[in-house]
């Protein structure tokens, strides 16, 4: 049977080309990845806030093929309205599908939670509007931003389009001015990042949180399935 251990039911902006594949190589044996996806083309607040009117739909969509847990996978989607928000939609999410729910935006906090990181260094893909409105969430819970990079890509599908190596790159290049951070995060569910996270931790010497590294290490250990992987979060943050 497909997903013996756990099946994790994946909400995503239908231009996500991303999650999908680094989720399903990331996942342990056992488990599988089942895709909702709900419309967007640009990563516009506006947009973002249209989609979200489509994740109940999705959830309803992934009970059909009983899934263990969902995960609404899409940062900005999920902070766009701040804390209060994000909860909100796991509750809806959980109670319309049965089962428990994480979004991205919260599991990302409770990572760096896990990994005590409050001093951050902050890459994104977004425009400013977007990545601004993340530096407010994060600095909602009492962590400190203090570096912050964005990339000013709108169209998803050119997110998607970025590579590991530009991730390292922005990172790299982030870091050469950031005030002694306890912690990096890489956001976007659909920036390539993942394949680069030891490598990141490994030259600079910091843990290293990528949306969907902490989307999917929050979906498994709500199931009880054993989240190792790759980087300090899978190591240290169970």
């Amino acid at each position: 049977m497909t997903g013996w251990r756990a099946r994790l039911g994946l909400i995503v902006p239908s231009s996500n080309t991303t999650a999908e594949p680094e989720l399903t190589t990331a996942c342990p044996a056992g488990t599988s990845v089942h895709a909702a996806r709900m419309p967007l083309e640009d990563v516009t607040a506006d947009d973002l806030d249209a989609m979200a009117d489509r994740a109940i739909e999705c959830a309803e969509l992934l009970a059909h093929a009983g899934v263990d847990v969902v995960a609404y996978d899409c940062t900005t989607g999920s902070l766009l309205h701040g804390h209060g928000f994000d909860a909100e939609l796991e509750a809806e999410i959980a109670t319309t599908a049965d089962c428990p729910a994480v979004a991205t935006a919260l599991s990302v906090e409770r990572a760096l939670d896990a990994l005590d990181c409050r001093r951050i260094a902050l890459a994104t893909p977004y425009v400013d509007d977007l990545t601004q409105r993340e530096v407010a969430y994060l600095e909602e819970s009492g962590r400190e931003v203090v570096a912050v990079d964005g990339l000013e890509i709108t169209a998803n599908t050119d997110i998607g389009a970025l590579t590991p190596k530009d991730a390292y790159q922005q990172v790299d290049t982030l870091l050469a001015d950031a005030d002694d951070p306890d912690g990096v995060f890489v956001s976007c569910t659909n920036y390539p990042s993942l394949p680069v996270v030891e490598t990141l931790e490994a030259d600079f010497g910091l843990p290293v949180v990528t949306s969907n590294a902490a989307t999917l290490w929050d979906a498994l250990r709500t199931v009880d399935v054993d989240t190792a992987g790759s980087g300090q979060l899978f190591a240290r943050g169970r």
